[in-house]
């Protein structure tokens, strides 16, 4: 029919115009995929948004910007010296002394390679729709063990202090309980971290020692329990003060060493306790005869009922020279009437703490 194309002849117009419309379109993206490429073999050296070195954002930088940037916001501030705190005490570690290097290029490298993470067509995405990365590149900061390794251990050694267990301070006529102190102990591994973190940061270059308290053995509450028992003796008026749980429970009138032969002072421990004790007479001069002997119990044996050694040959012992007591006439032990020996004797045991004033 006359005006009417044929249906043939219509598919084939249209099949011709679809070719044409197809081949501008691959034409199309074959230009925007060439554009591409080539903006993204131009930034091959550019640093994608939102990558940093160490905190310091270096996103959209080209290669040699970032390193200046890098050199001046985290190298620099690195020179600084790092001080380590503990209470009042201030220690400092120079980058000197730790031979402090940074290896700038090769944490820039690292951030370009980051930025080229992904495919081309990820990366052109990325670049098109200005989505960031979200990388932050490690600092590559090297220094010295051996030098680090000192610092350290001087830290500990010099804030590390033993517990102190609680005591007594003795007087002539009483005992006073002296309280506990308690420890500190660096943490050794922590603080490492914290200084090596440091090291690494152009932030944070002051640190605290972390530590950890050291409790006593022997709190002041438990102090009496520590001695049950406890002498003193006192030379100047010839009194031996015997305390139970730190307080005193008795006193006896004693004789003590005489000018030349003098009791020592000091702190001492009851070494040995015996019944009817054998005395065997020291090598000196002032022994005559005797010198080098043992007397049995018995008249010749001065040392009567009971003995209590101290240090040294010198120890408490009973009497029969009543008229000495209260006066310094022995030749170095403590002597006590033989009843007040007898009773001491039962009220101690061997390694009761014994002060001679």
């Amino acid at each position: 029919m006359p005006g009417i194309e044929p249906v043939k002849n219509r598919a084939k117009h249209l099949g011709g115009g679809f070719q044409v419309a197809l081949v501008i379109a691959l034409g199309v993206l074959l230009v925007a995929a060439v554009g591409a490429y080539a903006l993204d073999r131009s930034q091959s050296d550019e640093i994608a948004e939102g990558v940093s070195i160490g905190g310091i954002d270096v996103g959209g930088h080209s290669a040699d910007d970032a390193e200046s940037r890098v050199r001046k916001d985290l190298v620099s501030p690195l020179k600084e010296r790092i001080e380590v705190k503990s209470d009042d005490e201030t220690f400092t570690l120079t980058p000197e002394e730790l031979k402090v290097r940074a290896d700038i290029d090769g944490m820039v490298e690292e951030a370009v390679d980051e930025s080229r993470e992904g495919g081309f067509f990820e990366r052109t995405w990325r670049s098109v729709a200005g989505d960031e990365l979200n990388a932050d590149v490690a600092p590559r900061i090297n220094y010295s063990s051996e030098a680090l390794n000192g610092f350290l251990a001087g830290v500990s050694e010099n804030v590390d202090r033993d517990p102190v267990d609680a005591t007594v301070e003795p007087t002539p006529t009483d005992l006073t309980p002296v309280p506990e102190q308690k420890g500190i102990t660096v943490r050794a591994d922590e603080l490492r971290q914290r200084v090596e973190a440091a090291l690494q940061s152009p932030n944070s270059r002051v640190v605290e020692a972390p530590v950890d308290e050291v409790d006593p053995e022997v709190t002041t509450d438990e102090v009496a329990g520590q001695y049950p028992t406890y002498i003193t003796i006192d030379r100047d008026t010839f009194t031996l003060r015997l305390f139970n749980n730190l307080k005193l429970a008795k006193e006896y009138t004693i004789a003590v060493g005489a000018i030349g032969y003098d009791t020592p002072s000091g702190l001492y421990g009851i070494q040995d306790k015996q019944v009817n004790p054998t005395w065997n007479v020291p090598n000196s001069d002032w022994a005559g005869k005797l010198a080098g002997q043992s007397i049995p119990p018995g008249p010749q044996n001065p040392l009567k009922a009971r003995w209590m050694g101290l240090i040294n040959g010198a120890g408490i012992h009973g009497t029969d020279d009543i008229g000495s007591l209260g006066t310094a006439a022995s030749h170095g032990c403590i002597r006590m009437a033989v009843p007040d020996v007898t009773d001491l004797f039962d009220r101690v045991d061997v390694g009761t703490p014994t002060y001679i004033f």
